[in-house]
């Protein structure tokens, strides 16, 4: 079986977590955790070139998808924003080199190119088809992923949003993504209103639980940025602890023997085994 295939087969039955790491060293931590799938996350990656998010052009996201890909052999679901492009055959063009990369699944956004707003619900229904041409041209066997994102923008317009997943999955959207659905009730609808596709849900807080998502039919949970977040808020307190002239937040802990068991090389290389434990 493909790294495809598995990738597809995780989403036939039950539920799953895929995690978003930011570079080739969380993704290599996350796969040595377990993990099955893993899924890029656009804030996270900005943070790491020191810019916002959306601040990457599309040669910077697909060097990242290039990078993620290598880094392990799990499957990587690719966030590529709105394709990098408002022209549909440029859309298509982009959403090529992306599946060129070697990713298995991609995710195209509602949201205009410009961040000015959000397609209207045809043009967004184009939009999706042109990206399912495109994967049924150059790779057939990527996953399509739909996001309705207006939830972001209006918390309160969950029927719109539900509907333009259902447009979505009508457009040949493989897996359905309404980021900014927080209620029981709300999933619950957008999985019965998706089915038989997959619903992705995306967890940033304590709002629920996996076995809660598993129980409403949800397919797979993302956490966007979050596990980005943590790091750098982990980074925030420890730094300020050093303004304040207190070395108590660098205690250490398993990170150090976690990581050079995680990083041994996959081919089958050692880490090395003398490392001066001052650096």
């Amino acid at each position: 079986m493909t790294t495809r295939q598995e990738f597809r087969a995780l989403h036939e039955e039950g539920c799953f977590v895929i995690p978003n790491p930011w570079d080739r060293g969380s993704a290599r931590l996350l796969k040595h955790m377990g993990f099955k799938a893993l899924a890029t996350t656009s804030s996270g990656a900005a943070w790491t070139k020191g810019n916002t998010d959306y601040a990457l052009d599309l040669a910077d996201v697909l060097d990242h998808l290039r990078d993620m890909v290598g880094a392990t052999d799990l499957p990587i679901n690719a966030d590529f924003e709105s394709g990098f492009a408002e022209d549909l055959e440029e859309l298509a063009k982009n959403v090529t080199l992306a599946t060129a990369t070697g990713i298995a699944g991609l995710s195209i956004e509602d949201r205009r190119q410009e961040l000015d707003g959000f397609y209207g619900l045809s043009t967004a229904v184009e939009r999706v088809r042109t990206a399912r041409q495109a994967i049924d041209a150059s790779a057939g066997d990527v996953m399509l992923v739909a996001r309705a994102d207006i939830l972001l923008e209006d918390p309160s317009v969950v029927g719109e949003a539900i509907d333009r997943l259902v447009a979505f999955a009508a457009a040949g959207a493989d897996c359905l993504y309404a980021p900014g659905l927080r209620t029981r009730e709300d999933v619950q609808t957008a999985v019965r209103a998706v089915s038989p596709k997959p619903l992705n849900v995306l967890v940033q807080s304590p709002w629920t639980t996996l076995s809660e998502m598993r129980d409403l039919g949800v397919r797979r949970i993302s956490v966007g940025g979050s596990l980005a977040m943590a790091a750098w808020n982990a980074v925030i307190d420890a730094a300020r602890s050093l303004q304040e002239g207190s070395f108590d937040k660098l205690k250490g802990g398993e990170a150090r023997s976690f990581l050079e068991s995680a990083f041994v090389d996959d081919q089958g290389g050692q880490a090395r085994k003398a490392v001066r434990s001052s650096m």
